[in-house]
């Protein structure tokens, strides 16, 4: 006998999204060749990932460029520091400790939104394409 699905199972709502026939093949494809039975079962599965892991859906790369600019600035400052130092004068580093704390704070945060990420190749139509696979 079958058992009926539970309210939190029933699917009743629709999300849409609109995309290219180019990109509906390269995500059917890829959904398939990832082991899923259709592309929404993939969609949903990202989708549960990313809310379970809190990643924002935020470009990473952008923010990585932004922490590194960052970190090019506080190493100036810590060389002026440290040249002036040598030199016998005063310094006060308290301005600067203060940001390389609030700057690993972030850095921190960041790290914390990724995943460990494996690209696997998988061949679709004619060529191969990177496919990011989560774990």
């Amino acid at each position: 006998m079958p058992i009926a699905p539970s309210p939190s199972r029933i699917r009743s709502s629709r999300l849409s999204v609109r995309a290219s026939p180019g990109e509906i093949e390269r995500w059917n494809n890829a959904a398939h060749a990832l082991g899923h039975a259709t592309t929404a079962a993939w969609v949903r599965s990202l989708m549960h990932d990313a809310e379970f892991s809190h990643h924002s859906g935020r470009d990473v790369g952008s923010e990585i460029r932004s922490l590194r600019g960052e970190l090019s600035r506080i190493g100036n400052n810590l060389n002026q520091l440290a040249h002036m130092a040598h030199l016998g004068d005063a310094v006060a580093c308290a301005d600067t400790l203060e940001h390389i704390e609030r700057l690993k704070d972030r850095t921190d945060t960041l790290l914390k939104t990724l995943r460990p990420v494996r690209l696997r190749r998988v061949k679709i139509s004619s060529h191969s394409v990177p496919v990011h696979l989560v774990h």
